[in-house]
């Protein structure tokens, strides 16, 4: 392995026979100058002085960006961590990624909480780390002062979070909050559930998850979505829907796009990759919220992703420990544990459909960067910092929970045979992961302005 801190002036050249790059892929060797990629070079080039790795017909892509993980550190760390997740992260091929606010004690909601979180993280990151502020009820004049502290934006839920120390915000609420943040140029993204079409769907419980299905209709989300495109078009706000599940929404959103309302979309592997037609009763591995649909809205979420509806794909990692899992789909903690598991979940499903590992970068790494303003991150170009992901496409593996690295070993993944094993991972020019071997950790902690 390299040495811990990589030297200024250190060359190294990483060469491949497929390197993603902007421009599409092909044959090149990327120098790397210290920690940032000086130039993508013709292949076989040769750098007098410098080292070289050649990874032959391996695939070299961006170091994936994932701006959707809860790591619930502090205050919930039995259900995760700073240390567990970031080797997840690491060892999925993901180089840079954003902790949400909520279900860590304390929610990051004020200047305060960010830096009790930063101080936690600071010495546990073997990726860079950076944070969401929360926007809540009573937090409004907390806003700005998180945004100059270096927070990539805000989240809020429209529906109740899930835990009593986060909660949602009404209509008029959310009006404010967005007003306020669009006045600093902020970013907002939503958990778009409506309330009260959740309050009105029927509520069973119990093991079936058709009946957990029916309890969170699309229309929660159509209606949420469509009452926050309102608000950004009248505001003229930066908005930006998380985990889209219900494809019915798209129309919607791309006519919102054509008409210049400045909103953003991402949805998960979890909703690209898992139906519900296929999860067992009683199988709450499964459970998220909005949940997993029917395979005919899977299909119409892959047209939205092919055509640029939606914009990225990222994880919403969000584990829980095994306990919490029980057999009832109402009661069961709802979140779904794929964070070491997203590139190979897509590409299996991509490949299978007709796309290439550039539309994967392109949506794992450069779009989520560009969602976060992450101008160092996201692709195979100079100036970039060189963060990588080496992968052998055609190699096949089945998932084992008990070699995943987060914390609790629960995942809806479990048994399945996917495609693409993450060879290696390099962070800001030094290898951090090599078939499967962390190294100590050496991320660092990012702010907006950094």
């Amino acid at each position: 392995m390299p040495e811990a801190q990589v030297k200024a002036d250190a060359k190294l050249v990483l060469r491949s026979t497929r390197v993603v790059t902007p421009e599409g892929t092909r044959a090149a060797s990327v120098l790397v100058a210290g920690e940032v990629i000086e130039a993508v070079l013709p292949y076989g080039t040769e750098v007098p002085g410098a080292g070289l790795e050649d990874f032959g017909d391996d695939v070299l892509l961006p170091g994936l960006v994932d701006t959707h993980v809860h790591v619930n550190d502090p205050g919930r760390t039995a259900w995760e961590g700073f240390w567990t997740a970031t080797r997840a992260a690491a060892a999925g091929g993901v180089t840079t990624l954003l902790d949400m606010p909520l279900n860590s004690l304390p929610p990051t909601t004020t200047v305060g909480h960010l830096r009790t979180k930063q101080e936690v993280a600071r010495p546990k990151v073997h990726v860079d780390t950076g944070f969401w502020g929360g926007a809540v009820p009573t937090n409004t004049t907390d806003l700005r002062p998180l945004y100059e502290a270096g927070v990539f934006g805000f989240k809020c839920f429209l529906s109740p979070s899930g835990v009593e120390e986060f909660p949602e915000l009404d209509q008029d609420r959310l009006a404010r909050s967005l007003a306020e943040i669009t006045g600093f140029g902020g970013l907002m993204i939503v958990h778009a559930e409506d309330p009260h079409h959740l309050a009105s769907a029927p509520q069973r419980g119990g093991p079936a998850y058709a009946d957990f299905l029916a309890s969170r209709p699309r229309d929660a989300e159509n209606t949420a979505i469509e009452g926050l495109i309102a608000h950004a078009r009248r505001l003229n706000a930066r908005v930006h829907v998380l985990h889209l599940s219900s494809a019915d929404a798209l129309p919607l959103i791309a006519a919102a796009k054509r008409e210049g309302v400045r909103v953003t979309v991402e949805s998960c592997p979890h909703f690209l990759t898992l139906t519900a037609e296929e999860v067992p009763d009683g199988a709450t591995e499964f459970k998220c919220c909005p949940p997993i649909r029917e395979a005919a809205n899977q299909d119409a979420l892959w047209a939205g992703l092919a055509d640029g509806t939606i914009d990225c794909v990222v994880s919403d990692h969000s584990p829980c420990t095994t306990d919490l899992k029980t057999p009832d789909f109402g009661t069961a903690w709802g979140g779904i544990s794929s964070l070491q598991l997203g590139l190979p979940a897509i590409w299996t499903e991509a490949r299978r459909r007709g796309h290439t590992l550039d539309d994967v970068a392109r949506w794992m790494s450069t779009a989520p960067a560009a969602l976060a303003g992450l101008t160092r991150k996201g692709a195979v170009e100079a100036g970039r910092d060189a963060d990588f992901a080496v992968l052998d496409p055609d190699a096949t593996f089945t998932v084992d929970p008990a070699g995943l690295f987060h914390r609790n070993q629960v995942t809806a993944y479990a048994g399945r045979t996917l495609h693409g094993v993450v060879r290696s991972t390099w962070l800001r020019g030094r290898r951090i992961v090599a078939d499967g071997e962390l190294t100590a950790p050496t991320g660092r902690l990012l702010t907006r302005d950094r």
